[in-house]
């Protein structure tokens, strides 16, 4: 498996802890003190760092610093919304397709003039 597969897997699991960690609470904790919900998403982001730290310097070696953040950007935007629509029961919103469009936008100015995605 290349470095940039390895590293948007370890993305993509990271990011769903980190969604549970930032917002769950929201949800299942709102009735309890802020402390109670702020220690327990410390503990849910216990995980999300223990694949994030291994996927950013995986991906360090095949990516540079701002394709790195960006394809953070991407994953997070990907494993946020559909959070937000089924777990949260959020309206799905034009905003989440014109932000989408925007890393897009994004995406393309940090990988152009690469000579292949993911070369350094």
């Amino acid at each position: 498996m290349s470095p940039v597969a390895k590293t948007v897997a370890l993305l993509l699991a990271s990011n769903v802890f980190m969604t549970f960690a930032w917002y769950a609470h929201l949800k299942n904790l709102s009735d309890r003190p802020w402390i109670v919900a702020a220690l327990v998403s410390w503990g849910i982001a216990l995980f999300e760092y223990l694949l994030q730290v291994p996927a950013n310097r995986i991906g360090h070696t095949a990516l540079d610093l701002g394709q790195l953040k960006i394809l953070q950007e991407v994953i997070t935007l990907a494993v946020f919304v559909p959070f937000a629509v089924f777990y949260m029961k959020e309206p799905l919103r034009l905003d989440f397709v014109w932000a989408a469009l925007c890393i897009c936008l994004a995406v393309y100015f940090i990988f152009r003039g690469s000579a292949a995605a993911g070369s350094r």
